[in-house]
């Protein structure tokens, strides 16, 4: 297979990647555990936090649900990071990467 085959695949899975990406960004996923509910975006964040409990003061179930929502995005943030950085190993085996693949998670 020739060069110019191998950049046309290359652009082609790019082109795939950020239609995925895209997708989704638009995509929500909730889970319920008792009266929790917690909506993850497709790209893993965090998006909403629901305490379903009338005892507790409004105000307070507020900063706590917003509260929640900032520390599970650190947390999904920092797990990222560690195979992000456990990764470069790897990608270091395949001469630092592909080219335009560096381009696609920006």
């Amino acid at each position: 297979m020739g060069k110019f085959q191998d950049m046309q695949k290359l652009l082609k899975l790019r082109k795939e990647a950020k239609a995925v990406q895209k997708k989704l960004k638009n995509m929500h996923i909730e889970a319920d555990e008792q009266n929790v509910t917690v909506t993850i975006s497709g790209e893993q964040k965090v998006v909403k936090v629901e305490i379903r409990d009338d005892s507790m003061d409004a105000g307070l179930k507020k900063q706590l649900e917003e509260t929640l929502i900032v520390a599970f995005n650190k947390a999904i943030e920092k797990s990222q990071q560690v195979a992000a950085d456990n990764m470069k190993d790897i990608m270091a085996e395949f001469g630092g990467g592909l080219p335009g693949l560096d381009e696609m998670a920006a």
